[in-house]
């Protein structure tokens, strides 16, 4: 009877990497063709912030058909299209992160319920809406940002040189304040995360997900941040974030790691402010 069982399991654990590695790519595939922005594959190093060009009118002003000098509030489509573009951006970046707490939901809940069948969609699920509010404030962040005009509308990244300081001293002393500690202990130990908060079924695998999710994005909301600084559709910088983000919470040496960047976001927001 466990031989059956523990196939089922395999089986079911297969076809979670499959669908993750499948989400993730999928998600990355929509940011290459322009994650329906308008414009094509952007990369370049953020090295300070760039002064605003001819095309700074471009972007969603140009799709929402603005022709004024003044920057405009965005229409409910153009919000939506920017909420859609933060949330893939976010499965993008933080799902190959939170991929070992999902597949080790799926192989411990049977362990943990006898009769109970691991629920992981529940669990993404769960994940994913956290991180779909986040991306409705961001976007709601980002028109704010450019009615005011401290980020270029067509590369969205500061124009504004105390608006980068400020994030990227703020992403270094959060990298390394006690919360972000204590964030972060938690996405690093997804054993002691499950063993604390297990719920049987798929209510409970959604709740997991949720509270996951809110751990995930106490640890990382002020690195997703510092895309206004690099550039929001900047892939590049997109994939170094997500390069930080996967290794404080996969390597041995991650929390060394993160401490690490947040002490090179400080300098680089000073030399940013006083150069």
């Amino acid at each position: 009877m466990a031989a059956p069982i523990e196939a089922t399991l395999r089986r079911q654990r297969s076809l979670t990497i499959a669908a993750l590695a499948v989400l993730t790519l999928l998600a990355w595939g929509w940011l290459f063709a322009g994650a329906g922005m308008g414009m094509g594959a952007q990369a370049w190093l953020p090295f300070a912030p760039r002064a605003p060009g001819p095309d700074a009118m471009t972007g969603m002003e140009g799709m929402a058909g603005v022709a004024t000098s003044e920057p405009a509030g965005w229409g409910a489509g153009q919000l939506l299209i920017a909420v859609s573009m933060w949330w893939v951006m976010m499965v993008a970046m933080m799902l190959p992160a939170a991929a070992p707490v999902i597949l080790l939901y799926a192989r411990a809940a049977p362990a943990q319920a006898v009769a109970v069948r691991p629920a992981p969609g529940h669990f993404l699920a769960g994940y994913l809406a956290v991180w779909g509010l986040f991306s409705l404030a961001a976007a709601g962040l980002q028109d704010a940002l450019q009615r005011s005009g401290v980020i270029a509308p067509m590369t969205m990244d500061a124009t504004a040189k105390w608006l980068a300081a400020a994030l990227l001293a703020g992403a270094g002393l959060y990298q390394l304040s006690p919360l972000k500690e204590a964030c972060l202990s938690h996405c690093r130990s997804p054993a002691a995360f499950l063993s604390r908060h297990f719920r049987p079924g798929r209510l409970g695998a959604l709740r997991m997900g949720g509270i996951h999710g809110a751990w995930c994005l106490g640890c990382c909301w002020l690195l997703m941040a510092l895309l206004f600084v690099g550039g929001v559709m900047n892939l590049a910088w997109i994939a170094l974030l997500s390069l930080l983000v996967a290794g404080e919470k996969l390597l041995p040496g991650g929390r060394r790691l993160g401490q690490a960047a947040g002490l090179g976001f400080i300098a680089w927001g000073a030399w940013v402010a006083f150069a």
